[in-house]
């Protein structure tokens, strides 16, 4: 479990506050991992523990996902009345 050090920072790692700097740091992020897989060559176990974490933060979208922008506001657009419905 020594690789870990390395990975779970990433996990940590804060998102721009400028939604223009996203894109960056989403290529950042998958350009830094690829390196890291190709280079330091991870066990099995702890690839899997780190992807397990990376899909579990990714799926409930709170807004810490470090691949992509998870919104969090639910109605978004010009049709928020007719999809969310009026309140």
């Amino acid at each position: 479990m020594y690789c870990l050090q390395w990975l779970i920072p990433v996990l940590l790692m804060p998102k721009p506050l400028n939604p223009a700097f996203i894109y960056n740091h989403a290529m950042f992020i998958v350009l830094y991992l690829t390196s890291f897989f190709l280079v330091r060559k991870p066990c099995t176990i702890c690839s899997l523990v780190f992807l397990a974490a990376v899909f579990l933060i990714c799926y409930n979208c709170v807004g810490n996902c470090i691949l992509w922008h998870c919104s969090s506001d639910e109605c978004e657009g010009a049709d928020c009345e007719t999809t969310c419905g009026s309140a």
